[in-house]
């Protein structure tokens, strides 16, 4: 048995009568949607036409939110419908990253995700979905795609029809019949700032520079489709904000401090003043910053009193979980290594390699969590891993570089061969993290929604930030001054600082890129 919808687009009026009745049965808030209609209006005047769109979860078979959820909060029942558990979900919102038809809503009362489950409670009582009771055309056609003598079934085994995002892989069981292109290519025709009969608008806010146009013209230039503009959508806010950014920014400094005072040791660099820095100081930072990450991580849940469920309640299809559990070994690795520096015992080269391959993994695992994210292809690179490792490089070296000015031994002789390694430690990874970097924007994208995020970043609203503080301050200014002042103790720090800002804005950037391009 396998539940799903046709959805007769031919017939529909538009008339917004299956999202009154959802949200009237499942008591859907104010300003949120299991089921909305967009209106799309194609050609040129006097030659145009309105053509309407029914969206909702299309109950996938092969459903990414149910991999990437850590709690199991999401699920696929016998019937094939994907359903949700409330009391299971901590608010995490990467349910929302996964959908690649933006048909997850963080509910403002419960404060968990939720979406369209096809009034299940009225199915398991021999009754259809609020919104197919409702339509007045019949537009709206469920049941069992696995009966061939069901309606549905014989519907789509007749008729032309049509998926959403099928390059996607979901298998989704929402079929359309009759429903023009436009209204089913996520970004392929011209937003407006706003609706004529509605009170907001389709774009995020603090994508838009001050003194810039109120909106964004997110069509992707696919060709044929156009000339298209939405006239009425319900607005779609980005999930994850600038929490997320400076999340990866202090991974990237705790996982680093460890990797690169281990490599340090194993060169036998640990020796006269730079036994602190690498002894007391690296695992220090690690344990401090790994601690600010999972404050950051608890802070971004919308129900962050059930962190604990990540642990104790595990999807193990979920980085999230496996990143959670990186972590909590990285933290006890850490605190060994800390301890033994503290008192001075001989710490044993194990330790050390532990240190390191832990350190890669949570500086790493991101890099598979947002690969999960399938509703943006921009966090689909196959580069990002090997971004993330260099970002955590030039962290832990400029960490440790700033520590060690602050320790008063930056400029002593002794210290000077662990310095000028640490510097070119620092050197090479922000030249290797510039190549990942340029490689992503300017290399062949994988379709038009990697290409229109990149631009987002290259030359959109985000370009300013992304060319001064990325670029220049981040990046070039610090090659320089490391070039030609690497014996000044106060500007390799500057140098160190300036890079660490860097990574942090690029990392806001690069996750607010990536949730800028439209997918529903």
């Amino acid at each position: 048995m396998r539940y799903g919808f046709v959805l007769d687009q031919r017939k529909c009026i538009g008339c917004h009568a299956c999202t009154v009745a959802c949200k009237s049965e499942n008591e859907v808030p104010l300003g949120s949607f299991r089921t909305w209609v967009k209106y799309v209006e194609k050609g040129t005047f006097p030659n145009t036409r309105r053509h309407f769109a029914v969206l909702r979860c299309n109950h996938c078979d092969d459903a990414p939110c149910i991999e990437i959820c850590p709690t199991r909060a999401l699920f696929k029942r016998a019937d094939g419908i994907v359903d949700f558990a409330s009391e299971r979900c901590i608010g995490c919102k990467s349910c929302m990253q996964a959908c690649p038809y933006d048909a997850i809503y963080i509910d403002p009362n419960t404060h968990t995700a939720a979406k369209c489950h096809y009034c299940a409670h009225r199915v398991e009582v021999g009754l259809e979905p609020a919104c197919v009771v409702v339509c007045p055309v019949q537009a709206i056609i469920p049941g069992d795609l696995d009966d061939p003598d069901s309606a549905i079934a014989q519907l789509v085994s007749r008729e032309t029809v049509r998926v959403r995002r099928p390059e996607q892989g979901t298998k989704p069981k929402v079929f359309y019949v009759g429903a023009d292109e436009v209204t089913l290519t996520p970004g392929a025709v011209k937003q407006p700032s706003t609706y004529m009969w509605a009170e907001v608008g389709p774009h995020d806010a603090d994508l838009e520079p001050k003194g810039a146009p109120a909106h964004m013209d997110m069509a992707l230039n696919i060709g044929p489709l156009a000339p298209a503009m939405t006239v009425y959508d319900v607005a779609h806010p980005k999930p994850w904000d600038w929490l997320i950014g400076a999340y990866l920014c202090t991974k990237a400094i705790a996982a680093g401090a460890l990797i690169v005072a281990a490599l340090a040791l194993a060169l036998g660099m640990g020796g006269g003043p730079a036994s602190a820095l690498l002894n007391v100081v690296a695992p220090g930072l690690g344990l401090a910053f790994i601690a600010i990450t999972g404050a950051l991580l608890i802070g971004d849940l919308k129900r962050p009193e059930r962190f604990w469920r990540v642990l104790f309640t595990p999807n193990w299809t979920s980085w999230l979980v496996w990143g959670s559990y990186i972590i909590v070994v990285f933290t006890i690795v850490g605190l060994m290594w800390l301890v033994g520096g503290l008192i001075g015992s001989q710490i044993p080269p194990l330790l050390f390699v532990l240190g390191a391959l832990l350190g890669a993994a949570t500086a790493g695992y991101s890099a598979f969590l947002f690969g999960q994210a399938e509703g943006r292809d921009f966090w689909q690179s196959p580069l990002l891993l090997w971004q993330l490792l260099a970002h955590a490089v030039v962290g832990g070296a400029a960490a440790l570089l700033v520590g060690a000015t602050i320790m008063g031994i930056a400029e002593l002789p002794t210290f000077n061969q662990a310095r000028q390694a640490l510097v070119w430690t620092l050197v090479g990874g922000l030249a290797v993290a510039f190549f990942f970097l340029l490689s992503e924007l300017y290399t062949l994208h994988a379709n038009d929604h990697v290409a229109a995020a990149a631009d987002i970043l290259k030359k959109g609203p985000l370009a300013l930030r992304f060319w001064v503080l990325v670029v220049g301050l981040g990046t070039v200014v610090p090659l320089v001054l490391l070039a030609f002042t690497s014996n000044v103790a106060v500007v390799v720090a500057l140098a160190s600082v300036l890079a660490l800002v860097g990574i942090w804005v690029y990392e806001d950037l690069w996750v607010r890129a990536g949730q800028s391009v439209p997918i529903s």
